[in-house]
């Protein structure tokens, strides 16, 4: 493309690795980088949340393993993963690291660039819009608003196990204006009652973000004693992405006049 010539980006080299975060799903949503390195590179291993539209941005000779992260779900092994990056790289390979929203937000990227620094093995982050980001955005629920929120907390809700996290302080959380939660719909109905048990209202605004910035991006809003129920009548399942607090109620009046396509 024209345009990589004119941002003089950096040449992928064999043997290099480069991890790239993919954006919240739309493609449209991809960074130049991102859409550079999926031109050059000769191996892609993805995770499940990279659509198959983003992958075929790839150059036509890429070989392309799906890694298959999900958390909760049959996957392969961070250990197995990290082999195989390692592996690519050490035959002399050009590979694509790519995983959806950011390489370093509950992306376990960290992890996998441990393994390549003991293995002296070569790599760049490319950082992606993440998927709360990006989703809030598509779905006109502000991040920060003035009159709302100087502060906003993220966190994941479940740990490499698929368990509940066991290392968040509840009363601290309790106590930050917006909090955002990803992968937290299987442990939602016990999160709710830890908030409430530390001092969040019951009637505090609440929003699932299902398939964020997607043609079947599905928005609900609900009150926190409210939203386990009415998660099951609306049918939202994951992925999914969880926006608690007064932000949530902006929405009503920031959507009015958004123009009407596939990522609104």
């Amino acid at each position: 493309m024209q345009i990589f010539d004119k941002l003089n980006l950096p040449k992928f080299k064999k043997g290099e690795v480069w991890l790239v975060g993919a954006g919240p799903g739309d493609p449209r949503l991809l960074t130049i980088f991102a859409l550079y390195a999926l031109s050059e590179a000769n191996i892609i291993i993805y995770d499940a949340l990279v659509s198959d539209e983003i992958l075929s941005l790839s150059t036509r000779n890429a070989t392309l393993v799906y890694a298959g992260k999900r958390g909760g779900k049959p996957s392969h092994s961070q250990e197995n993963i990290s082999e195989l990056v390692i592996k690519y790289a050490l035959e002399g390979k050009k590979v694509l690291r790519l995983k959806g929203g950011d390489p370093y937000v509950f992306a376990r990227g960290a992890e996998e660039s441990f393994k390549l620094n003991e293995n002296k093995i070569s790599y760049r982050v490319i950082p992606g819009i993440t998927s709360s980001i990006g989703g809030m955005a598509s779905a006109s629920i502000p991040a920060t608003s003035r009159n709302t929120n100087s502060c906003i907390l993220f966190l994941t809700g479940h740990n490499s196990n698929g368990e509940m996290p066991d290392d968040i302080d509840w009363a601290a959380v309790s106590k930050i204006p917006v909090v955002v939660m990803y992968m937290a719909l299987k442990h939602l109905p016990v999160i709710i009652k830890r908030l409430i048990l530390e001092g969040k209202k019951k009637d505090e605004p609440i929003a699932i973000i299902q398939d964020a910035t997607l043609i079947s991006q599905k928005v609900l809003e609900s009150k926190l004693n409210n939203i386990s129920k009415d998660i099951e009548k609306y049918n939202i399942r994951s992925p999914a992405i969880v926006v608690l607090g007064p932000v949530v109620d902006l929405r009503s009046k920031l959507i009015e006049n958004v123009i009407k396509d596939a990522i609104t």
